[in-house]
């Protein structure tokens, strides 16, 4: 009885939702995903070293992203995230947690240096990944400050900044309207057009996740150089405000922009969605609450506030909710079809509270979609693409 235990017991470790774990990657995709460039264009990485203390280096009993599991899932490159949350901006203390949060990941990143690099250009990351590590490009969630100051952005591009998202978040700023707070301008106001010609002339990747339908066709008209999309989903599949329009695709693509599709199922499915709002008991972009919850305290109080919140992982859903990776992927075969497989990314958002497809754990299972293109029918060249090839175009364009 003992034995027959035993071996159940091994059988249960070996499965993942009932299927064998060495029969999940075949060697042609284990081979494939290997050889291509693999880049996630939003991966949560900084934010819970910060509060909770550790190192990227150091694999974590829980939660989606750690060094060592993005090396076990293949990962060559991503835009490195680091998220200023919400919680900061009633008192105003968004700029300096953005630099707390900057200095916390170049610091990580350099104790790390054996296995990861910060990268400024396409160059460095070409020589980077050319050598075997993994290239950190900076990427700042949340907005460098809500007035939206060109001197602040500046003095962040100096240090080693090189993505930025437009509006702060679910909240308002000054100068972008988001998708998911109330309307100021209407899209952008005549700062933000002036923020945007400032990053093009920096050099820096302008990310519009988050914004309005308004912003971002205003920044499409506005933008010298094509806009990224780091993290989203489409309005046909789940109609609500965080995701993107066919229409508005159509004209980000037009321009040599990219989409990034987010892992997580929120965005892609509407039965999800409702059972997590009703779980929850609001919107994942609702943020009403954060004014009271903070009101009086500190930076540092904060701080202690927010260590509790740790891992960053959505909720696991019941079987009939649950997409599979198929039906993820149809979301990225209908993304392509409107914007062509040179404007279509991967943008996963581990560790920013996504529920992945079935199957899916963490980013160390980013070789189950490369089995998935494949069982498709998918071209080895539109993999290549998707999985990093139209990133690192996209950002060569703009920081050569």
């Amino acid at each position: 009885m003992k034995l027959i235990l035993s071996v159940l017991n091994i059988a249960a470790v070996l499965t993942t939702n009932g299927i064998p774990l060495g029969a999940q990657v075949s060697e042609r995709a284990r081979a494939l995903h290997d050889n291509a460039l693999v880049m996630d264009a939003h991966v949560h990485i900084i934010n819970r070293q910060f509060h909770e203390g550790g190192s990227i280096g150091d694999r974590y009993p829980d939660g989606q992203v750690d060094l060592p599991r993005m090396i076990d899932g293949g990962l060559d490159a991503l835009f490195f995230t680091l998220s200023t949350t919400e919680n900061y901006y009633p008192a105003r203390f968004e700029t300096k947690q953005a630099l707390r949060l900057m200095d916390h990941a170049l610091r990580d990143i350099e104790a790390n240096s054996d296995r990861i690099e910060l990268a400024l250009s396409a160059s460095d990351v070409d020589r980077i990944t050319g050598v075997g590590k993994v290239a950190a490009i900076l990427d700042l969630e949340g907005s460098i400050d809500l007035d939206g100051d060109l001197g602040v952005l500046r003095m962040f591009h100096r240090l080693g900044l090189r993505v930025l998202q437009l509006p702060a978040h679910n909240w308002p700023n000054e100068y972008a309207d988001s998708c998911c707070a109330d309307q100021k301008f209407g899209g952008l106001n005549d700062h933000g057009r002036a923020f945007i010609r400032e990053m093009n002339r920096l050099g820096m990747v302008i990310n519009i996740s988050h914004s309005s339908d308004e912003t971002i066709e205003q920044a499409i008209e506005v933008s010298e150089d094509p806009l990224v999309a780091t993290h989203h989903g489409l309005r046909s599949f789940n109609d609500i405000p965080r995701v993107m329009p066919e229409h508005l695709l159509r004209k980000l693509s037009a321009k040599g922009g990219l989409i990034g599709i987010h892992i997580g199922q929120s965005f892609h499915s509407k039965a999800y969605f409702d059972w997590k709002t009703q779980l929850e008991g609001r919107a994942f972009w609702d943020t009403t609450s954060v004014e009271d919850e903070v009101e009086g305290l500190s930076i540092y109080d904060i701080d202690d506030m927010l260590s509790d919140s740790f891992p960053w992982v959505g909720p696991i859903p019941p079987p009939e909710v649950h997409m599979s990776i198929d039906d993820w992927l149809k979301v990225v075969e209908r993304a392509i079809e409107i914007a062509g497989e040179d404007h279509v990314i991967l943008g996963t958002d581990f560790a920013g509270f996504p529920t992945p497809p079935l199957g899916m754990t963490d980013i160390s299972d980013l070789p189950l979609l490369t089995e998935g293109m494949l069982r498709r029918g998918w071209s080895e060249e539109r993999i290549r693409k998707f999985l990093g090839g139209n990133l690192l175009r996209v950002f060569r364009q703009i920081a050569p």
